[in-house]
């Protein structure tokens, strides 16, 4: 099995593990009606996606 020849520094180590780092869902904003969407989703308050309608919507 495989030995490390020197000790690992905190700035390799640190730069390793912050590879791995949890970024959080991307949310950007629906060029229709404005609301925050995450990217690849339909909208769900106005039913775009991509500019064009795909989820019909009843208005209360």
């Amino acid at each position: 099995m495989g030995v490390p020849k020197r000790k690992t520094s905190k700035m390799r180590l640190r730069m390793r593990k912050a590879a791995n780092r949890w970024r959080g869902s991307q949310l950007n904003k629906c060029p229709q009606c404005g609301s925050s969407v995450p990217s690849h989703i339909a909208c769900p308050s106005c039913g775009y996606y991509r500019g064009r309608q795909v989820l019909t919507l009843e208005s209360k």
